[in-house]
């Protein structure tokens, strides 16, 4: 059996990947240090799959406990989640982000490279084309960033294809990913964020649960249908099934790949509240606010590449996202405990 270290395994994409491997049959090590995520998590993931994986409570800034974990198992490849991820956060502070997600990350590669394991999938993003000129966003545009969160994930990517034009050995999967929304349709795992959260459905659904008064709708001057800023949204699960692809690509590919995943349909703010009122069943309260530092207008994928290499395509609409979201709001009202 496949085993696959999965860092960052206890947070939000990382356990819907979890549980996606678990039923793919892949053996599956979960590291993580518990920092925006719950250990009650690998319970959840028991109750879907049939499954615990296991856990160690570690940071990729440890390389004794990197190292433990590659000596514990013979860990085939890697499915890298684990960094800091809030846009907002980053301006602010900066070097805490570079800190982690650059150093950790190399910390890792070093460890992947002293143990042999020469597979990874990489959780990149969309921030990497900064404020593209135009869309649909194929992989092979201009890549620039307009934060340091952004910055970080360019820096791996180049980092990682320096790698594997290094070593012939390596592969690695860069897998561009949008705005991941949703939940498990079980209810038993979602997005729940320490804090006010960052990202706007987790922000939508405690609007919607009665715990935050408004939503904060971050500018309303945007050159868009309706003033607000346009991402692609895509189901977390559909995510998930994504990095089981690019797995089953990796072990048959050498070398180095960008690879977006979304869906290739752009939603604006409004639209996307809207979906949540049709979930949730009330109109929900918005205030228009100021700009935030480093937001683009418009961002969604070309997904052409994801069909042709990996056979694979978003199958949830936003309205499923939204259910999905709201369905883990109500049923989790607490979090993950």
């Amino acid at each position: 059996m496949t085993t696959v270290l999965v860092t960052g395994g206890t947070g939000y994409i990382g356990s819907h990947t979890c549980v996606a491997l678990i039923e793919a049959g892949y053996d599956v090590v979960v590291l993580d240090n518990l920092y925006n995520s719950n250990e009650a998590v690998l319970g959840r993931i028991e109750q879907i799959t049939g499954t615990r994986p296991k856990f160690y409570r570690t940071d990729i800034l440890d390389r004794q406990g990197l190292d433990r974990i590659f000596e514990e198992n013979k860990i085939d490849a890697v499915i890298h989640f684990a960094g800091y991820k809030a846009v907002g956060e980053s301006v602010q502070i900066p070097l805490t982000y570079y800190e982690n997600n650059i150093s950790g990350s190399v910390n890792l590669y070093q460890c992947m490279k002293d143990h042999n394991c020469k597979t990874l999938v990489f959780s990149s993003s969309a921030t990497v084309y900064g404020a593209p000129k135009s869309v649909p966003i194929s992989e092979d545009f201009e890549t620039h960033t307009t934060n340091p969160y952004g910055a970080t994930k360019l820096m791996n990517e180049q980092i990682l294809t320096d790698l594997c034009h290094s070593d012939e050995e390596w592969t690695v999967i860069l897998l561009r990913y949008f705005n991941p929304i949703g939940a498990h349709k079980s209810g038993l795992l979602g997005e729940v964020p320490n804090g006010i959260p960052n990202n706007l459905v987790p922000y939508i659904a405690r609007v919607a649960n009665g715990q935050l008064e408004f939503l904060r709708v971050w500018g309303n001057d945007y050159p868009t249908p309706d003033g607000t800023g346009v991402r692609d949204y895509i189901h977390v699960v559909d995510l998930a099934d994504g990095h089981i692809c690019a797995l089953k690509y990796a072990a048959e590919h050498k070398g180095v790949e960008m690879i977006n995943l979304g869906t290739g349909v752009g939603y604006s703010v409004l639209e996307v509240l809207h979906a949540y009122e049709k979930a949730c069943g009330k109109e929900l309260p918005y205030k228009i606010m100021e700009r935030r530092p480093g937001d683009i207008a418009t961002c969604y994928a070309d997904t052409t590449k994801a069909k042709r290499l990996l056979g694979w395509e978003a199958k949830y609409g936003i309205d499923q996202m939204c259910e999905d979201s709201w369905n883990f709001t109500v049923k989790n009202p607490d979090g993950i405990k």
